[in-house]
């Protein structure tokens, strides 16, 4: 997905969710208990690598963290800053490439999080290898990353697939999301379709476009592992996707 793909999903990229508000409950009180609960002592700080509109900086930014968020799409970020202030949360929010996380953040966190399979918008072993070696570097000695991720171990590869995400109603308007998945090998170029149907006999759709990167949560344990995190480890039915959490060696 381009850039300008993510900038025109900012508006409405919420509708993802039957409920964000709910999800954003349900993410932060997951994330939070996850935190929490993994070794190494009190954790406040955390860096969101790959925001978006802010589900999950927002989520632990009201359950007392410290948040610092980035995202690659300048209007996502921007969206973000407003559903921010909007809730009387401060988020130091920028707009990054998880690439370079480090070289733009310039600093150490309790926690380092890319949630919601971000990480294989990253096309290679070696693009993931790169951001993953940056999270390390903003992983404070004996501080977490959390990835959160597809598991597409379970899923099946090959032709064309529809995947139907439901309708929602804002008001007189009804939005309808559909996923288009071209599958080529280990990579899939996905459509995210919205028609929007006010009610007047028309309907006005919008596409975006992005190719994600299959890879197995076994494939980023090791990857993880090679960028120098310790104990890193798998962990099922905390999140609505699985985990991988990894620590970076106290000092």
């Amino acid at each position: 997905m381009s850039t300008a793909d993510y900038d025109a999903l900012a508006p409405w990229y919420h509708l993802v969710y039957e409920d964000w508000q709910a999800s954003m409950e349900y993410q932060g009180a997951a994330l939070d208990a996850v935190i929490r609960s993994a070794p190494g002592g009190e954790r406040r700080t955390v860096l969101d690598v790959a925001c978006g509109i802010g589900t999950q900086s927002l989520a632990l930014g009201l359950r007392g963290f410290e948040v610092t968020a980035s995202d690659i799409s300048a209007a996502a970020a921007e969206r973000a800053r407003r559903e921010a202030s909007q809730r009387g949360l401060s988020i130091d929010l920028s707009v990054a490439d998880m690439r370079g996380a480090h070289s733009h953040h310039g600093r150490e966190f309790d926690v380092v999080l890319c949630a919601d399979n971000a990480l294989p918008h990253l096309l290679s072993d070696d693009d993931i290898s790169i951001a993953l070696r940056e999270f390390f570097l903003c992983t404070r000695p004996g501080g977490v990353t959390i990835l959160s991720v597809r598991d597409y171990a379970g899923v099946e590869r090959g032709g064309t697939q529809v995947k139907p995400y439901g309708a929602r109603s804002v008001g007189q308007t009804r939005y309808v999301l559909v996923q288009v998945w071209d599958w080529r090998d280990a990579l899939y170029d996905l459509s995210f379709y919205v028609v929007r149907d006010d009610g007047n006999g028309s309907c006005h759709t919008e596409v975006a476009r992005s190719t994600y990167y299959a890879v197995s949560i076994s494939a980023l344990v090791v990857l993880m592992e090679s960028a120098g995190f310790v104990g890193v480890r798998r962990i099922d039915d905390a999140y609505f996707q699985p985990l991988i959490i990894g620590n970076r060696p106290e000092a």
